[in-house]
């Protein structure tokens, strides 16, 4: 949806308001609506939660009483995405079971032109152009693929094509030599309006390189140009769920989850969390809807075969007793303090099937933004810190693909997706094993990382956070480094592929407190936009 003029957001002010209460329907040809429904607009975008198991057509009727339209209906999970220009349609459909992400995001920000916050840290200028894309090696500056021993791994298998990693995030550039073989256009999507939308347009990057980023940690080409991803001989697909704005709201998760569920995709990225609430608490009233639609999201993906991995927050916060939430709603002028319970958790970390990653430095020491917790964290991976530089001089960021070029990036976004990776080669080494399968791989085969004796990265001789647990398993780094020479070192070797495998799947029906081991679940870092 378009950002919206100032006209319209002060319609909306005067729309939330008057919430509840009946109107006069607009005057006009195109203002036919339901007996008792206003349209003041400007027109919300909700997510509504049904019984799991309400038909399709029930659904509709149910929406179309309360004033609004379907967008999508998740039958599965008995989610739907729906639209109305009236401001009492939560409380007609019933404000337990709607929510609109995107209203409370509008109403706490109090401006038309809004940006979310980029949290992921920038070390390098980015080129615009394709054309000028360098050739040289950067091999020798991937410090990070080096840390999980993925040269290594490469001498055994660079993974298998038939391998399709989702990449939730920003959109992938499809122009990018080291991408070009990996992407598969024809399972990539665009989720910006909580429906899937194949068209090229709606996948690719617009305003942010954070999902190139991402997918050449992944999966960039091993061709002796450029950069190397964990895992090149894996397929990925480009899952837009950031919009321009930087938002991630709720219902471009779920559709991204879904889409991965009904297509095929084995293993799913997520450097992200939902907005426009750092935590989500299942006790309060809307915000209960995003906690259950996000959880059944999750849950049919991971019963669909589909492994989902997600960064923790930037925040370096302890997970389990964060105290207090200073950042929500994103970008509001004032944010409100409000206390964190164990009813809050950052989305979709947090759920109980997704494998939750902190980061680590060039030093492999817990990076000094990287959130923690013991049973927050599964397991750790490079994602860069600027306190903690390679002992060759490299930029202590991770180098990896960006429209155009290349750039260096810091932050659990960048942790995660070498997760993925491994995760990936083990898909291909051990086909056919369970998202808890290879769960269980990825925590065995993690090499434990004991808890630091001194952790004061800015040396003001006091302790910038506690790391709690004991070797095999901490708050710092869970069950420890992720490694993709273990991944590929055992189970089944695969197969050379001359062309990539077809995905027959369902497709959406479209039209015009998590069980973690933990009180508070990680996060993912916001993409940068």
């Amino acid at each position: 949806m378009p950002l919206l003029r100032r006209a319209q957001l002060a319609a909306l002010g005067a729309a939330l308001l008057a919430a509840g209460c009946l109107g006069a329907p607009a005057a006009g040809a195109d203002d036919v609506t339901p007996s008792g429904c206003v349209q003041p607009g400007p027109t919300l975008r909700y997510l509504v939660v049904f019984d799991k198991g309400t038909p399709e057509p029930d659904a509709d009727a149910q929406i179309s009483a309360a004033c609004g339209t379907t967008t999508v209906y998740y039958a599965p999970i008995a989610v739907a995405v729906v639209t109305s220009p009236d401001p009492g349609f939560g409380d007609k459909i019933g404000p337990d079971r709607a929510y609109s992400a995107q209203g409370e995001s509008w109403t706490a920000t109090g401006q038309s032109s809004r940006k979310k916050a980029d949290e992921t840290m920038s070390a390098a200028s980015l080129l615009t152009s394709t054309e000028s894309v360098p050739s040289a090696d950067l091999g020798d500056q991937q410090w990070d693929m080096r840390q999980i021993d993925a040269n290594l791994a490469h001498q055994i298998t660079e993974g298998d094509s038939r391998v399709v990693v989702g990449v939730l995030d920003s959109g992938i550039d499809p122009r990018h030599p080291d991408l070009k073989p990996a992407l598969d256009p024809q399972l990539s999507v665009g989720c910006l309006t909580g429906k899937p939308d194949t068209s090229v347009a709606a996948w690719a990057p617009t305003t942010s390189s954070h999902g190139t980023h991402v997918a050449g940690i992944i999966a960039a080409a091993d061709d002796g140009k450029g950069v190397t991803g964990v895992a090149p001989g894996v397929r990925v697909a480009s899952v837009k769920v950031v919009d321009d704005d930087g938002y991630i709201y709720p219902e471009y998760a779920v559709c991204g989850f879904m889409w991965a569920a009904t297509h095929g995709i084995a293993i799913t990225n997520n450097s992200y969390y939902v907005d426009p609430w750092e935590y989500t608490c299942s006790d309060q009233q809307g915000q209960r809807v995003v906690t259950e639609a996000m959880k059944r999201a999750v849950d049919y993906a991971n019963s669909q075969g589909v492994l989902n991995i997600a960064a923790v927050t930037n925040s370096a916060v302890d997970l389990t007793q964060p105290g207090t939430d200073t950042r929500s709603p994103d970008n509001a002028p004032s944010h409100p303090v409000r206390s964190i319970g164990g009813d809050c958790s950052v989305l979709p970390a947090a759920e109980r099937d997704v494998v939750a990653v902190s980061s680590v430095g060039a030093n492999q020491v817990k990076a000094s933004y990287s959130s923690y917790g013991l049973g927050a964290v599964d397991v750790t991976a490079p994602g860069g810190d600027v306190h903690q530089k390679p002992a060759n001089g490299d930029n202590a960021c991770v180098v990896s693909t960006v429209p155009g070029g290349y750039g260096n990036f810091c932050g659990t976004s960048m942790a995660a997706p070498h997760v993925t990776g491994v995760a990936a080669l083990l898909a291909s080494t051990h086909p056919g094993d369970t998202p808890a399968q290879l769960t269980k791989l990825l925590n065995q085969q993690a090499k434990p990382v004991q808890c630091p004796s001194d952790y004061d990265l800015n040396d003001t001789g006091a302790q910038d956070a506690y790391c709690s647990g004991y070797a095999s398993f901490n708050g710092f780094y869970g069950h420890g480094m992720v490694n993709a020479l273990a991944a590929v070192s055992s189970g089944t070797t695969p197969r050379p592929q001359t062309g990539a495998p077809t995905t027959d799947a369902p497709t959406q029906t479209d039209k015009g407190p998590t069980g973690k081991a933990m009180p508070i679940g990680p996060e993912q870092l916001a993409a940068g936009q």
